[in-house]
């Protein structure tokens, strides 16, 4: 320490003795005093009480948005599951030739499975279920899963071929589209 700081320091501990043996005798000090700690202390129950104000909005904040996400992907789960009844009605539909469309009975039952595909496009419409593009788009990670690369005159990268389709969510990804992507050919 240097001199000047060991000076200063001398010179508050004696004032601070000093102030002591006059408080004893002048209440209106030891009265100065009191209120000077009720002052303090009020400044700290307010920056307490602020500080819990802010904390007991950011949780009524972050429980908002919680809830707002969990009503938003209620569904998540059960839409998920109808993608495998959506895919069993498209596979369905492409196996039926020509021949069998062009019989009677069969075109009237075959009816019936295309409205009933119809429908569920329109309830995952409703609910925010939507497919993602793939063929010819690039392959985005997010969004698709490069299952196999293939020889193509295409931009490498780009989707070529699409063996199972993807699904959005509003903007959560239900499933990815399986894909093929384009390499340079040789």
């Amino acid at each position: 320490m240097t001199e000047a700081t060991k000076d200063e320091e001398q010179l508050h501990d004696e004032a601070e003795e000093l102030r002591k043996e006059t408080a004893d005798g002048a209440p209106e000090l030891a009265e100065h005093d009191r209120v000077a700690e009720l002052e303090k202390q009020l400044e700290e129950a307010t920056a307490k009480s602020l500080y819990a104000a802010a904390e007991t909005q950011n949780v009524r904040r972050r429980l908002e948005q919680e809830l707002q996400q969990a009503t938003s992907y209620a569904a998540a789960g059960f839409a998920r599951d109808m993608l495998a009844i959506k895919d069993h009605l498209d596979r369905a539909l492409a196996a039926v030739s020509e021949e069998l469309r062009a019989d009677k009975t069969a075109a009237q039952f075959l009816a019936g499975i295309e409205a009933t595909s119809r429908e569920l496009d329109a309830v995952f419409q409703r609910n925010g279920v939507t497919r993602i593009m793939s063929v010819g788009e690039a392959l985005d990670p997010h969004r698709h899963q490069a299952m196999i690369e293939m020889p193509s005159d295409a931009e490498p990268g780009t989707i070529v071929e699409e063996m199972q389709p993807g699904y959005m969510m509003k903007d959560r990804l239900l499933r990815p589209a399986l894909v093929a992507v384009a390499k340079k050919p040789g």
